[in-house]
């Protein structure tokens, strides 16, 4: 199967009021294996960020001014994603984002171009209902090496999620499992042991020891509000 891991910076949070995407990063597995193959793209988003999402992402609009606006990177992205099972954290935030851009070009939304979207996101709630979920704690608690994620980026978020992924599904240590070592069967042959040969002793419970079972049965016929129903059978 193939899947991609898929995270956007924006400049906001909110389509509908005009924000827009300042960052895209992609990156593919095939067979639960990373293939190598990604897609990463800076994007201008023709209008300026709020000042809390360049604390977040750290893309200045000087950065981001003399790179692409989406139509020209709509084509390479959209071959890209085709027929792949779309994985996102918080997937209706960057899905919501893509939709409006695709919707400026008159296209139609991810969900036509992509075989499946998942949340990632709430797959972690159904696993770990009541505690944190985000991708930092995901990556706390699942082991996964974060220490380069000083600012949220796009390229580095959505390969992140991919070995959150992994952990999340398999429990595997790694993304890239070595190969399965072959496993050789050795068949000895044991020797039949004649029981008959042991004298076993029969050890009897001592008067003490009946007077305390006796003793256990009454407080469970207590507790059941009359004698219970398999001491009845008792011969």
């Amino acid at each position: 199967m193939r899947q991609i891991f898929l995270d956007t910076e924006t400049t906001g949070l909110s389509p509908e009021n005009g924000d827009r995407i300042v960052e895209i990063g992609c990156v593919e597995m095939v067979a639960r294996r990373l293939s190598g193959r990604s897609k990463h793209f800076y994007l201008n988003p023709e209008r300026k960020n709020h000042e809390e999402a360049v604390r977040i992402h750290g893309l200045t609009d000087e950065f981001l001014s003399d790179k692409p606006v989406f139509a020209a990177v709509a084509d390479e992205l959209m071959e890209f994603l085709a027929g792949a099972e779309i994985i996102i954290h918080n997937a209706p935030f960057d899905v919501g984002f893509l939709n409006e851009e695709l919707r400026r070009l008159g296209r139609p939304p991810l969900g036509q171009h992509v075989a499946q979207i998942t949340d990632s996101l709430y797959m972690a709630r159904e696993l770990y209902p009541g505690k944190a979920n985000s991708l930092d704690a995901l990556c706390r608690r699942l082991e996964v090496d974060n220490t380069s994620r000083t600012f949220h980026g796009a390229l580095l978020d959505a390969g992140l999620l991919a070995e959150v992924y992994i952990r999340m599904t398999r429990g595997q240590n790694a993304l890239v499992m070595e190969e399965e070592e072959e496993v050789v069967v050795v068949e000895e042959e044991i020797p039949a042991i004649d029981l008959t040969q042991f004298d076993l002793p029969v050890l009897r419970a001592t008067e003490a020891e009946c007077l305390a079972h006796e003793a256990v049965l009454a407080e469970l016929d207590k507790s059941a509000g009359g004698i219970a129903p398999w001491r009845k059978l008792m011969p």
